[in-house]
């Protein structure tokens, strides 16, 4: 396997994606570049990601390690000051050298590409978590102290003429401003402020200090808020670019959330073709980047992406349809619409009612439900709307129980081209070539998780903060793309 990988890095040119050497009289000489790259690229290759321990003691034991860094043994952190300062850069385009190798190789065929995503636990501590409904609620609380504050503070300014302005909210910028207002107006000198045993705080004193420990709690939760940004509820203290998730792995034994990140791949003949790393919990907000990327590598967008019913969405097909990428990407009732006779014929779903010539609906019962509104929805990148119908008289119907559980007439909703495109997604998949292309997402997508988790050991991250974790996945995808190029040949070989 090491002269095979050492031929392919020969090929590649894989001294041509470190830096430029700076030379330096001082000191002893440093370790050969090139063979350092080498043996973390192989560690990746060897073991999914070779802990830099394990690496340093391969130096010294292992002949395969031995030859590559021609019996010279560098420690854990001169590997680990190597990783952090050369491929923090260059890890993408070493990666698309790699996969561009393959591809002419084994002439994998990046038209059909197979999508999953996977939960990876972060290296940070599992009660270090941060929820930003929570944050929102502490933060209004105290918006109310601090008007209770500024109440009490307007008592002690009456003599002054001065009034502080009550409001509902409050920014750490303008509760600055108010304490050296108050300051200046009160005379207060903060050199002067009573401390310790024996001495008493005035009123005045006792005032700034509550509206200084209320504005460092403020400026606190801003900072939370800002770290959790409008697309995420949660982070970890330990690693704030982690987000709490649900885990399907739960060791803990008690359903509780634990800090971790979405990583996406695209699979193409068994490699990995495209990754991506998101904080996102759901995968349907994953799925335009993983595209984008893709696009941003190969200079064109997949025209068949397969992927599970996490993915479908009316963004994500809006998305194919303007790109030229077929619909094979299930929408969440794929399976009850393919498989459950009852629910898909039954003739209260709004989809299943009739349409007039006035494009009215008719109820089973020869009701109309006539449009009332049309209302966006939330979210949607593309101005979807849905039409809201309601009947016009729903007293004594005999299916009222089963049509509706409210005494109200009924309302429906329907967007009749999400509907459109469920339909064509189900033709397609239920098709030859869909039926294919599902079975090779679950052998593909999925089994290159179960490599890379199971057979080769990669459960959890050992880095923080998100570019360093892309750049320990990014080696992990290199090191299976090679192993399984390595395997695929040496398969070939054996059969001839």
């Amino acid at each position: 396997m090491v002269f095979e990988f050492d031929r392919i890095m020969e090929e590649i040119g894989i001294e041509q994606y470190l830096k430029p050497e700076k030379i330096s009289r001082l000191g002893w000489p440093g370790y050969n570049r090139v063979d350092t790259l080498k043996t973390i690229l192989f560690g990746a290759m060897d073991k999914a990601l070779a802990a830099l321990r394990e690496i340093e003691d391969a130096c010294k034991v292992n002949l395969r390690y031995r030859y590559l860094m021609k019996n010279e043994t560098p420690s854990c952190r001169t590997f680990g000051k190597f990783i952090a300062e050369e491929l923090s850069e260059s890890i993408e385009d070493i990666f698309k050298a790699v996969m561009e190798y393959i591809r002419k190789k084994d002439h994998a065929d990046l038209q059909h590409v197979y999508i999953d995503g996977s939960k990876f636990e972060a290296n940070a501590n599992k009660y270090s978590f941060v929820w930003k409904k929570g944050t929102e609620k502490q933060r209004y609380k105290l918006f109310s102290k601090i008007s209770a504050l500024f109440e009490d503070m307007n008592e002690t300014l009456r003599y002054a003429g001065v009034h502080i302005p009550v409001s509902t909210e409050y920014s750490p910028e303008g509760l600055e401003l108010t304490a050296k207002q108050y300051l200046e107006v009160t005379g207060l000198d903060e050199s002067r402020f009573a401390s310790g045993k024996g001495h008493r705080k005035s009123v005045e004193q006792k005032l700034y200090e509550r509206l200084s420990l209320y504005k460092d709690k403020l400026s606190e939760y801003v900072e939370k808020l800002r770290i959790c940004g409008p697309d995420r509820n949660s982070y970890s203290k330990t690693d704030r670019d982690a987000t709490f998730m649900r885990m399907k792995r739960d060791y803990m034994g008690n359903d509780q959330l634990l800090p971790a990140y979405n990583v996406q791949v695209g699979v193409a003949d068994e490699y990995i073709a495209v990754l991506d790393v998101q904080q996102y919990r759901s995968d349907m907000d994953c799925f335009v980047p993983l595209m984008e990327k893709f696009r941003e590598q190969y200079g064109f967008y997949p025209r068949y992406p397969v992927a599970d019913a996490g993915y479908g969405s009316f963004n994500n097909y809006i998305f194919c349809q303007t790109n030229g990428m077929e619909k094979y990407v299930k929408f969440p009732m794929y399976r009850k619409e393919t498989k459950d006779a009852a629910y898909r014929d039954d003739p209260f779903r709004a989809v299943n009612f009739k349409t007039d010539e006035d494009g009215d609906l008719i109820c089973p019962n020869n009701r109309k439900l006539k449009l009332s509104y049309r209302q966006d929805i939330k979210g949607n990148r593309y101005g979807r709307q849905e039409e809201v119908y309601e009947c016009v008289d729903c007293s004594n119907c005999p299916y009222a129980a089963q049509c509706k559980k409210t005494e109200k007439n009924r309302t429906v909703r329907l967007n009749r081209e999400l509907t459109a495109m469920h339909e064509e997604v189900i033709h397609n998949l239920d098709s030859t070539h869909g039926a294919l292309l599902r079975m090779n997402r679950s052998i593909q997508a999925e089994g290159t998780f179960g490599i890379v988790k199971q057979d080769r050991g990669y459960r959890r991250i050992r880095r923080r903060g998100l570019e360093k974790v892309k750049l320990e996945l990014l080696l992990v995808a290199i090191g299976h793309n090679l192993y399984k190029f390595h395997n695929k040949r040496k398969r070939l070989r054996e059969a001839a």
